[in-house]
């Protein structure tokens, strides 16, 4: 049979992205306490063809993802981005993992708590690689009214901080999401000891921007809070 995706194609139209996306697939990625955690990702795949292709063979993607099964991370995605290149003969190439991380820490003697954290890796090749993680960690801050019967007050949903990084050196998610979260806790003893009604997304932003310039690990960082009230949102965004 004749390979049509290959043929050339005269019209000399080079095609930004092609590719497949949304594709859900079964990863394990490093965790710091249990050595592995098997997770469920959202995984988009594509590359940028030359004017010179007509098109490109999209089960080669799933091909690719399916000889790096069980073994995808930010160490493995270089070797994805390479060959997806080199199979499809791409000018670039790029993937985009989106995954659930849990995290369960001791609240108390007795009681474990399990938090949800969404992440994402995003990976490109052209000349060079560029790999980025984001994770996006809440901002809860307790309620200071009790129930009538009571009962012990619960923590109310203030925001979120989006956190993306490059990395000089190797950094366990669950230490990553620590220095965002010490961060936001400093902050909070620190509006409450200054008898502040609440958080601002500007003290919040600079308290966690501090916190990640300190850490050698990260070479390049972006942030963004928001504050979702009810009927709107407030935000900041801070990028070295």
């Amino acid at each position: 049979m004749k390979d049509i995706q290959n043929q050339e194609d005269h019209r000399r139209i080079n095609i930004k992205k092609v590719g497949v996306k949304t594709i859900s697939y079964p990863v394990t990625v490093l965790d710091k306490a249990r050595s592995k955690q098997h997770t469920i990702a959202t995984v988009n795949m594509y590359v940028n063809l030359p004017h010179h292709f007509k098109g490109t063979h999209m089960s080669r993607f799933v091909e690719i993802l399916n000889r790096f099964h069980g073994e995808i991370g930010l160490s493995s995605f270089h070797c994805i981005l390479e060959e997806m290149k080199e199979k499809l003969e791409a000018e670039a190439a790029h993937i985009e993992m989106s995954f659930a991380y849990f995290l369960t820490e001791k609240e108390n003697r007795e009681t474990l708590k399990t938090s949800r954290y969404e992440c994402q890796m995003h990976g490109s090749l052209e000349e060079k690689d560029e790999l980025k993680f984001q994770v996006v960690v809440p901002v809860s801050l307790p309620l200071a009214e009790i129930s009538e019967q009571g009962l012990p007050r619960s923590l109310g949903d203030w925001g979120r901080a989006v956190v993306s990084v490059t990395l000089r050196n190797f950094i366990w998610i669950e230490d990553l999401i620590g220095i965002v979260q010490q961060a936001i806790d400093a902050e909070q003893q620190n509006v409450f000891a200054q008898g502040e009604s609440s958080l601002s997304v500007e003290s919040l932003i600079r308290k966690i921007a501090a916190s990640l310039q300190a850490e050698e690990a990260i070479k390049w960082f972006s942030i963004k809070v928001e504050n979702l009230a009810q009927g709107y949102s407030t935000f900041a965004t801070v990028e070295t």
